[in-house]
């Protein structure tokens, strides 16, 4: 998915960018005086005070945060399932396995048992909460036992779902996810015979994202929090941050999927409204950036000059109308071109020589 590097310099090259008709000093921070017409640069540029941005853009597309497997825990026939694309909320069905529903219900922990009279746990404790916030509270203790009144309050429930009323909550009738969810993928078709632990479903959080592939060596762009600026399909550009990365196991059928690189998921400022009617198939360009520094003084690359002799350091030949001299720099950020410099004297507007063109 890569698409383009913004060049970075390396300082090494800087020390060989300018040559003919450079003074190069060899002691202290003097400044060394030409006279008119002499020692003067081929071409010059101008000191500017800009902003400068290390940055890598690749490609990316609107997905949605947290995909993960839905898995029949028991074994039977698929006779319904959710279409790609369908938000299912709680209390709807995510599926059908043989002719009986499997419902929705929000919780961390997943269904792991039977749950029925006498039971404890933070499971019965998430179903109860269920029962209570889908209208089947009435008379209902919420708490960690599954007592005669939680089994009224599922018998309730089980009878307007046209189930038979057992009171019981078995593995295969519910399945837990912590919030709504959108269907990605159809894992299983209708009419499919799935045994235990087979995917059924392939869900995400209703929440867009950007997914984009880095590689490996850009591990450091991959930190929860790093700003980007995307450019979506539509051209509008949104600013967003890397939310996180995917797993392996959790990219299977996504482009780019494998493990030869490291897929981020990036949320936007404005979240779904950030993407409203933007094309989820077509490519997005997510700009990554590693280090900005803003209003810094900046000349071009090859107009830094590496002084001999035992101090060393970089230099900026500064002209001043028909004469120039040698100023010493420090030297700071390069990104675009541009590198980044300070030094007693130094001001915007300045003069200072390039190489010719």
């Amino acid at each position: 998915m890569k698409r383009s590097t913004t060049a970075l310099v390396a300082l090494g090259a800087v020390t060989a960018a300018v040559t003919g008709g450079v003074l190069l000093l060899g002691v202290g921070g003097g400044a060394g005086a030409a006279g008119p017409d002499d020692g003067l640069p081929p071409a010059t540029a101008t000191i500017v005070r800009t902003d400068l941005v290390l940055s890598k853009t690749v490609d990316g597309r609107i997905d949605f945060a947290q995909r993960r497997a839905v898995k029949a825990p028991v074994e039977g026939t698929v006779t319904v399932a959710a279409a790609e694309g369908t938000t299912v909320r709680r209390g709807q069905a995510l599926y059908e396995l043989n002719d009986k529903p499997v419902t929705l219900l929000y919780g961390p922990v997943p269904a792991f048992r039977e749950m029925k009279v006498g039971a404890r746990g933070s499971d019965v404790l998430q179903l109860e909460r269920n029962l209570r916030d889908l209208g089947y509270g009435a008379g209902l203790y919420v708490d960690t036992e599954y007592g005669s009144d939680t089994e009224a309050a599922v018998k309730r429930w089980q009878k307007q779902l046209n189930r038979e009323t057992t009171g019981r909550v078995g593995r295969g009738d519910v399945v837990f996810q912590p919030g709504e969810v959108t269907v990605v993928a159809a894992d299983a078709a209708l009419a499919d015979q799935v045994g235990p632990d087979a995917p059924v479903l392939t869900v995400a959080s209703t929440k867009p994202v950007v997914r984009a592939r880095l590689e490996q060596t850009d591990g450091a762009l991959t930190a929860r929090g790093t700003k980007v600026e995307v450019t979506l399909p539509s051209g509008k550009t949104r600013p967003g941050k890397v939310a996180g990365t995917v797993r392996p196991e959790a990219e299977e059928g996504v482009e780019g999927g494998g493990q030869d690189g490291i897929t981020v998921e990036v949320v936007l400022d404005g979240g779904s409204r950030a993407v409203s009617g933007e094309d989820a198939e077509a490519t997005a360009s997510v700009r990554f950036v590693s280090e900005a520094r803003e209003g810094v003084l900046a000349v071009p690359v090859e107009a830094v000059v590496a002084l001999r002799g035992e101090n060393g350091g970089y230099g900026l030949q500064v002209v001043r109308g028909r004469t120039s001299e040698m100023v010493r720099v420090e030297t700071g950020m390069t990104a675009d071109g541009r590198i980044e410099v300070s030094g007693a004297g130094l001001r915007v507007g300045m003069k200072v020589g390039v190489a010719k063109p």
